[in-house]
């Protein structure tokens, strides 16, 4: 059984249009999960540890003023594309689109004013909430009328996210949800006692400026081998890895497909990503540096938080070999990642 009640979290800044945010909260017997009307945001996931006692185990803020202000995506819906378009440009029907640049020299997740940055107009459903937006043509640099709905349902366990568009021009999408998570808890200090698998026999390795250089490389033999499971301290210091920011290739197809597993052995707390997108972005908070004051006055340094993005492979719209990532007029996109907790 799934409550949903909904609230008002504050008011978007004057030049900002305003509007009311409003706050959603899921909760089932094991999970309790909180979002924003504003960028589809997951402020507060609450889950039981094996003694049974909840603790929040993703990143953010306690009012909205921290979602406003510049920050890392947290817990947000980020689009029309996530991950990195190289040179923010792209090439459709002989035509050149030119995005902002916002990440060294690339785009990143939808540009200035991405999909994260923008408010939503909401729908309670019985176990949960559905946003939708009209994206018009020409937003960010991106061609064609969007419709969008993000849908979040709790059944149980499991929190779901299901994606659907449709555009008026052909368009590159590639829509995921940035949450940063720390299974001990947010606002602890490191996620090096996390053990990790991901079922991705190739990765994707990446220039300087974080694109895939076109490459898809077998993960045998590599620090990107995370097919069997791995502590992730001790594998970054083996592998002398500064952290990951890299998408790992999943097994194609449009089915339901277990994809990473995280585990938290001294809590107990386990966290299962099942997915319908081609790939995944496992990121682990590199970028974190201890600057940004979060929920409960607590600092976040780096390393103290993962991501696991599913996504389209980043750069796709430039890379032919690469997934599909562009969505026709009278097509439809719809993609659902899963989100499974339970303890061990």
């Amino acid at each position: 059984m799934t409550t949903v009640r909904r609230e008002a979290f504050g008011r978007m800044p004057p030049e900002e249009g305003g509007g009311e945010v409003e706050k959603f909260v899921l909760q089932s017997d094991s999970v309790r999960v909180e979002i924003l009307s504003f960028g589809c945001i997951i402020t507060t996931l609450e889950t039981k540890d094996r003694d049974g006692q909840f603790s929040d185990v993703v990143l953010g803020f306690d009012t909205l003023e921290g979602y406003t202000r510049k920050h890392p995506f947290f817990g947000a819906v980020v689009g029309r594309v996530a991950n990195r378009i190289a040179n923010g440009r792209f090439t459709l029907d002989g035509k050149e689109y030119q995005l902002f640049i916002n990440n060294g020299p690339n785009s990143l997740h939808g540009g200035a004013k991405g999909f994260d940055k923008v408010l939503w107009s909401p729908q309670v459903l019985p176990n949960g909430v559905r946003f939708f937006r009209l994206s018009p043509d020409g937003e960010e640099g991106y061609p064609g009328d969007l419709k969008v709905w993000v849908t979040y349902t709790l059944s149980g366990r499991e929190l779901a996210i299901n994606y659907q568009a449709q555009t008026s021009k052909t368009t590159p999408i590639s829509l995921t949800n940035h949450a940063y998570f720390n299974l001990a808890g947010q606002g602890s200090r490191d996620v090096y006692d996390h053990e990790i698998s991901i079922e991705a026999d190739s990765y994707l390795p990446v220039d300087d400026t974080k694109i895939p250089t076109g490459e898809v490389a077998a993960v045998q033999g590599t620090g990107f081998d995370l097919r069997q499971p791995v502590e992730l301290g001790k594998h970054l210091q083996k592998f002398h890895l500064d952290g990951f920011d890299h998408n790992f290739c999943l097994h194609q197809g449009q089915d339901r497909r277990l994809v990473a597993r995280v585990f938290h052995p001294p809590s107990g707390r386990t966290m299962e990503v099942h997915t319908t997108q081609p790939g995944i972005q496992f990121y682990t908070g590199n970028n974190l540096d201890g600057s940004l004051k979060g929920k409960g006055a607590v600092t976040y340094p780096k390393h103290s938080a993962f991501c696991l993005e599913t996504q389209n492979w980043p750069d796709a719209v430039n890379k032919p070999h690469f997934p599909n990532v562009l969505l026709q007029p009278g097509e439809e996109y719809n993609h659902t990642t899963w989100l499974v907790f339970s303890t061990a």
